[in-house]
């Protein structure tokens, strides 16, 4: 049985304020995924219910002893429903953010049509196709350098 939609949204973000204070003491290197969804030249981007809320890419931390590529299939499942989604790693990005170190693995799908996205709106309040070029103003802090990133190596391949 799942707990109704407003207690989880509390439980994440009263969790995440007692992590942010352990960060601060604790200073821990975590590892996570991100994840670029395109359809086109739009972007698939989130809301949070906790933490920074601006718009963000799809992701999560990785569980101990699971690989980038299990996290990435685990986390898209549970968030938005396309944990069966074609992922191709393409990078990883290192920042301190909340005084966290984190290595984030970048990964990618494109697919041809707007999937029917199966949101956990527990963890997340809203998720919307934004274009490339047009991106909203309060974006996370990982956004642009991953959705640079990703179309840096397109060009690079000719794409």
């Amino acid at each position: 049985m799942q707990l109704p939609v407003p207690i989880r949204r509390l439980i994440y973000r009263c969790g995440y304020r007692v992590l942010q204070v352990l960060w601060f003491f604790w200073r821990p290197a975590k590892q996570g995924v991100k994840c670029l969804v395109t359809v086109d030249d739009r972007i698939l981007l989130v809301r949070h219910t906790y933490g920074r809320r601006s718009w963000d890419l799809p992701g999560g931390s990785i569980k101990r002893g699971e690989t980038p590529s299990e996290t990435v299939r685990r986390e898209m499942d549970e968030e938005i429903g396309l944990g069966d989604a074609n992922w191709v790693k393409f990078g990883e990005l290192q920042a301190t953010i909340d005084h966290r170190r984190d290595t984030i693995h970048c990964f990618r799908v494109e697919v041809t049509d707007v999937p029917p996205l199966r949101l956990d709106l527990g963890e997340l309040a809203k998720a919307d196709w934004f274009p490339s070029a047009d991106l909203p103003a309060d974006l996370s802090p990982y956004v642009v350098p991953i959705v640079r990133g990703s179309f840096a190596l397109d060009a690079q391949r000719g794409g």
